[in-house]
């Protein structure tokens, strides 16, 4: 009998990109999920037609072997990216490259402040009426989220401003130990010379959101609370109780932190998983797209939330915006269908100082209200503004 070579098997590619469809019938429709199959293919040799055509009615009989059938078969990863059958045509890194690489640099432009460039996104003019407002974004994903709202309220009279934190987004990823190493205090003082170079000098308004570089943000605004007029912050980690999203429990472990901080589509993912909707693809590609570019972002994350001490940050927090310690105006506006931190955190807060703090809740709105709904973000903003 002549030799036959083993089955030569090719991957099925179940890839679903992403849109801008709720999760939920009852939530503020955008559009409707597009669902994309392609079918698998499995290629037989053998040593005679009989056997060409038993396997081909075995195949007919039967499903394809999937080595990753844990993944494509599983409704909660039904999102989950694999190797198309002709990776030249659709879903490899180049291609996604050469699909997003000038995407996503709405209103931007790059800033030298010391020894380091800043993407910084500018709507307005120094000469708007209404003061200038200080965007900053949380981990893991970057000033492209605010695009929507500063857009609007430059249409208001405001000056406005969105950076890339260090590390994130467009901006510079510096390694570890030459000269930046993702500490808190190195923010701040990073976050104090871009300031000055983008000459914010009087008292201005500041919007923060989010987690780890976020909750940077706060930790600078309790330290200088003179360079305020006024304070907004959008859903992120106020009290000591507030839970961590498992993604930076995950980076702080030794090697699954190494692998977490490379998957391409962690930012994506995280805000969809904190939302009531996902995104379109072109949003996601625009989130995708530092991580695809480079390893840097991701071990810029996975230094950055390494570093951090959150108990100790939620802490200067709570007590920094505590009655008696705080008395800048300060709105909380809260996207009540967030599913990392549950409303009882911004009620929490504002009962720890009633008489400065007003609580907006932003119903339709997941963990980042500036990307899900960034109208009533913009209405909240300006009547408090």
């Amino acid at each position: 009998m002549a030799w036959a070579p083993p089955p030569l098997l090719s991957l099925p590619l179940n890839l679903l990109p992403p849109s801008s469809s709720p999760l939920n019938s009852n939530s503020h429709t955008r559009s409707s999920w597009l669902i994309t199959t392609r079918t698998s293919s499995r290629v037989t040799a053998s040593a005679s037609d009989q056997d060409q055509t038993n396997n081909k009615a075995k195949q007919q009989d039967s499903p394809a072997f999937n080595p990753f059938g844990f993944v494509t078969d599983n409704p909660s990863s039904r999102s989950a990216i694999q190797l198309p059958d002709n990776p030249a045509d659709d879903g490899n890194v180049g291609q996604m490259l050469n699909r997003t690489e000038e995407k996503g640099r709405d209103y931007g432009k790059y800033i030298r402040s010391g020894e380091h460039v800043w993407f910084v996104r500018e709507t307005g003019s120094a000469e708007s009426q209404r003061g200038t407002i200080v965007f900053l974004h949380g981990a893991p994903t970057q000033s492209y989220s605010y695009r929507n709202v500063m857009s609007q309220m430059s249409d208001l009279g405001f000056h406005c401003f969105a950076p890339d934190w260090l590390g994130f987004g467009f901006s510079d990823k510096p390694q570890p130990g030459y000269g930046f190493d993702y500490t808190e205090k190195e923010f701040h003082d990073e976050f104090d010379r871009l300031l000055e170079v983008l000459g914010v000098t009087s008292p201005f308004y500041l919007v923060v959101q989010g987690f780890l570089v976020g909750s940077y943000g706060l930790t600078w605004a309790v330290k200088n609370p003179s360079r305020l007029e006024k304070l907004a912050i959008l859903n992120s980690p106020l009290t000591v109780s507030s839970p961590l999203p498992g993604l930076f429990k995950q980076l702080r472990f030794p090697l699954l932190g190494e692998f977490t901080c490379q998957n391409a589509i962690m930012a994506e993912r995280f805000i969809e998983a904190g939302s009531a909707y996902a995104l379109k693809l072109e949003k996601a590609d625009v989130y995708r797209l530092p991580y695809l570019s480079s390893s840097g972002p991701g071990f810029a994350i996975l230094e950055a939330a390494r570093k951090a001490n959150f108990q100790s940050i939620l802490s200067q927090i709570a007590s920094g915006f505590a009655s008696g310690r705080w008395d800048i105006p300060t709105l909380v506006a809260w996207g009540i269908s967030d599913k990392y931190l549950p409303q009882s955190v911004a009620e929490e807060f504002k009962k720890a100082n009633p008489t400065v703090v007003n609580l907006k809740l932003i119903e339709g709105a997941g963990h980042m209200p500036q990307e899900d709904w960034p109208e009533r973000v913009v209405t909240a903003l300006r009547v408090f503004f």
